[in-house]
């Protein structure tokens, strides 16, 4: 079977430079920025004061700068966002969206004779990929030499293999109003010893109780109906959730999706009413990634 790739060039793509730009961003994000490295990525988040999502991101730090691709959508406000606290510090942000072409790979092992200006293991939608970052102006021969070794992926295949592992994205499960954990994000993006950064307390005091108020959960339609973003979630009367991401599954060959349920509601097989539209559906909550067909 041939290796998988997908073109992220959309993606937000910033460089930060500086003498304070690790000290910076440690205190920016979740994650350790001390322990980025040049060959594979970091998972983040930034954060405001009440531990809410401000951005998601992935970084990599070379030997002058630190490099972070971001979703799309997050291109102004991002850097907006750290610049605003950017006060004595030797930091300079830079966006380079638009100079770098972004493609990632499904492999264990780094696909041979890539030529990238950076190459980095990444654990973007499961355990085993790669970034490939090149330049922009080499974007269009790459994709095409490229599909004649590897299979190439649209927008639509990317969000099915995501929606399956069970992977937040902005917009959808990733809004200001979420804190990490309630994401599942806490065990890839967080560093519970690092110190601090804007919106740790919250963090911190979320660790120690063990809850969250919701959690990203997968979901699968009992009746094979159709689901869509933006159902609401009920047992019985009660409204206890919301679908944020729906597709159809060709390898569970079912309707799942990806939802924010309340706690109490959010235990795998637990039935929900999905609603919308004057429709009503049977769905049950499903463990993420979602597991193989023949156990559903």
């Amino acid at each position: 079977m041939a290796t998988l790739f997908c073109d992220l060039s959309f993606s937000t793509k910033l460089r930060v430079v500086g003498a304070d730009r690790v000290r910076f961003l440690n205190g920016q994000t979740t994650n350790d920025v001390r322990q980025a490295k040049g060959g594979s990525t970091q998972e983040s988040c930034v954060l405001n004061a009440k531990g809410q999502l401000d951005a998601h991101l992935f970084l990599f730090a070379t030997t002058d700068a630190i490099w972070i691709s971001a979703d799309a959508e997050l291109r102004e406000q991002l850097r907006a966002r750290l610049e605003r606290y950017v006060i004595a510090d030797d930091v300079v942000i830079d966006d380079v969206t638009d100079d770098f072409a972004l493609l990632h790979f499904f492999s264990a092992h780094s696909p041979e004779g890539m030529g990238a200006e950076f190459g980095l293991k990444s654990q973007r939608l499961t355990n085993d990929g790669w970034d490939f970052w090149f330049r922009t102006t080499e974007r269009e021969k790459l994709v095409s030499a490229l599909s004649a070794v590897y299979e190439p992926i649209g927008p639509e295949e990317w969000e099915v293999l995501r929606v399956e592992n069970g992977i937040p994205r902005w917009g959808r499960e990733l809004t200001p109003k979420i804190i990490p954990p309630e994401a599942n994000l806490e065990g890839r993006a967080i560093d519970y010893e690092k110190g601090c950064y804007i919106g740790q307390e919250v963090i911190s005091r979320m660790k120690m109780s063990g809850q969250v108020r919701q959690r990203l959960c997968g979901l699968i339609s009992e009746q094979k109906e159709e689901l869509n973003s933006g159902m609401s979630l009920a047992a019985g009367e009660k409204v206890v959730g919301q679908i944020t991401s729906a597709v159809f599954s060709k390898r569970l060959k079912a309707p799942i999706a990806l939802a924010m349920i309340k706690r109490g509601f959010n235990e795998p097989g637990t039935k929900l009413v999905a609603a919308a539209d004057g429709r009503k559906m049977n769905v049950s909550v499903a463990p993420l990634p979602f597991p193989a067909a023949e156990q559903i």
